[in-house]
């Protein structure tokens, strides 16, 4: 009796032991699942204006609902934009800026002068290189060229193409079945670091060639006479409000390729051809919209999306028939901001802010979220606040530069609902300055427009506005001075 009484003892202590083993094992990985380290998947598109998306424009016709149902489970940023270019090739530096988190006068070389791509120290500071070391996998396809190629190549996997055509081997697709390889290799070898896949889009920039169907949906036809115009139809986009036949003055860039020598628009500016070339667009957006759902839904069902950060935005906006304009070079609101949406871990769903960042403030954002140390080499700055719900914006003041063309070119700086636009362009021929009240006036109408209402115009001229004209002349002295603009408008003091 006495031996049975410790048999029975010891097989209890092993009872107990493996109980104890099974929660404490249970308890390791509760532990090991808070601590896994969160996925960043980074969109960008090339060329689309905010306007064009539904999240930002309710009257638009473009049907993106992958991309309005992560607005709805996450941030909308109402103020996102892009610092500016020194170069007719606005994406360069635009990418420049997210890749390094540097203002655009202190950017690599290769930010101007593209074939200028020697090695530079930032180029160890950009988000693949960070990120590698920080023990991420990296991944990244995107389009060929007009980027920081520097930093391209320090992501571990890079497929790059340039594809703007209208199957699945030369358009969006293929950057889709990329991204789509690369998380089945990572599933089949039961990769478990987290990774940070950059998933660049070569539309919706021009030729704008999409798929028949698409364009069939938007009543577009990829036109190449240039003898004719191509036909209205029902199904195409409307004129955008802010539409005009000609820009008022000249934007300061002679034979700039996107304002006379994009196929299928060239200079004309009629109705038809822009109303096609929005259709155009829109296609290439919508098939943009399919191939991050076929992303998305892939990373639902490897378990990995409710730990990934998604972030959608564009290297800048686009013009396309707005204020007369076809490209990128002008710093209208419709070119001037980028559409910008984040969903993730723990964030608010369904929630829109002001924001007021730059697309320069990415990487920094970025590094706060992984948790990883911000390089002293970034000069932009985390908003998580805004994310988080600390702060509704990031800064007061925005500054912005085109000078791609003529020197100096045209500079804008805004400030709550007020923005001020200036160009000294064509050797001193054009010096113009526009004043807007974004809160009255969101699309800038300009005399032209011909709209009724004092502040449904510029109003630079108006003498009841003299002040705040004043007042938006020195804080953008006082802007161009604090990001080392290397030029001076006409009217402002030389640099000493």
């Amino acid at each position: 009796m006495k031996n049975y009484n410790i048999i029975q003892l010891v097989f209890l202590g092993i009872l107990l032991s493996l109980f104890n083993c099974k929660d404490k094992s249970e308890a390791n990985n509760e532990i090991a699942k808070e601590k896994k380290r969160p996925n960043f998947l980074f969109v960008l598109v090339d060329d689309q204006s905010p306007f064009d998306l539904q999240t930002y424009n309710p009257s638009s016709i473009l049907e993106t609902p992958t991309i309005s149902k992560l607005a709805e489970e996450g941030i909308v940023f109402e103020e996102a934009r892009h610092m500016g270019s020194m170069n007719g090739a606005v994406c360069t530096p635009s990418r420049h800026m997210i890749m390094s988190g540097r203002t655009l006068w202190h950017l690599p070389p290769s930010a101007e002068f593209q074939k200028q791509t020697d090695p530079h120290e930032i180029d160890e500071q950009t988000i693949g290189a960070i990120f590698n070391r920080a023990g991420y996998k990296t991944m990244r396809t995107c389009k060929k060229g007009n980027s920081y190629p520097g930093a391209n190549k320090q992501f571990t996997v890079v497929h790059d193409a340039t594809k703007r055509g209208g199957t699945d081997e030369t358009g969006s697709p293929w950057h889709a079945k990329q991204v789509l390889t690369y998380l089945n290799e990572r599933e089949q070898t039961k990769e478990d670091d987290p990774f940070f896949i950059y998933f660049g889009f070569s539309h919706p920039h021009d030729k704008r060639d999409g798929t028949p169907e698409l364009l069939d949906k938007y009543g577009a036809v990829n036109h190449r006479d240039k003898n004719a115009l191509p036909a209205l139809n029902d199904k195409q986009p409307q004129l955008p409000e802010n539409y005009l036949e000609k820009h008022p003055f000249h934007h300061g860039h002679p034979n700039l390729r996107d304002e006379t020598r994009v196929s299928g628009v060239w200079e004309n500016r009629d109705e038809n051809t822009i109303r096609n070339e929005l259709g155009r667009e829109f296609a290439c957006s919508e098939n943009i919209d399919i191939q991050l759902n076929k992303v998305l839904a892939k990373l639902e069902a490897m378990g990995e999306l409710d730990n990934t950060y998604v972030i959608y935005t564009a290297d800048h906006g686009m013009a396309i028939g707005r204020h007369g304009l076809q490209g990128k070079q002008n710093l209208y609101e419709h070119t001037w901001r980028v559409p910008f949406i984040v969903k993730g871990p723990n964030l608010p769903k369904g929630k829109r802010v002001k924001g007021s960042v730059y697309l320069l403030d990415v990487l920094p954002t970025l590094c706060d979220l992984a948790n990883i140390e911000i390089p002293e080499t970034v000069e932009g700055s985390s908003f998580t606040s805004v994310l988080n719900g600390e702060t509704e914006s990031m800064r007061e003041v925005m500054y912005g530069v085109y000078c791609g063309g003529t020197k100096p070119g045209m500079r804008t700086v805004k400030k709550g609902d007020w923005k001020l636009i200036k160009y000294d362009v064509l050797e001193g021929q054009v010096k113009e300055t526009q004043l807007f009240n974004l809160a009255e006036n969101p699309l800038e109408y300009l005399p032209e427009h011909g709209k009724d209402g004092e502040l449904l115009t510029n109003l630079a001229n108006n003498p009841k506005y003299a002040d705040k004209l004043a007042e938006m002349e020195a804080l953008l002295l006082e802007q161009m001075v604090q990001h080392d603009d290397p030029y001076r408008l006409w009217n402002q003091p030389p640099i000493n």
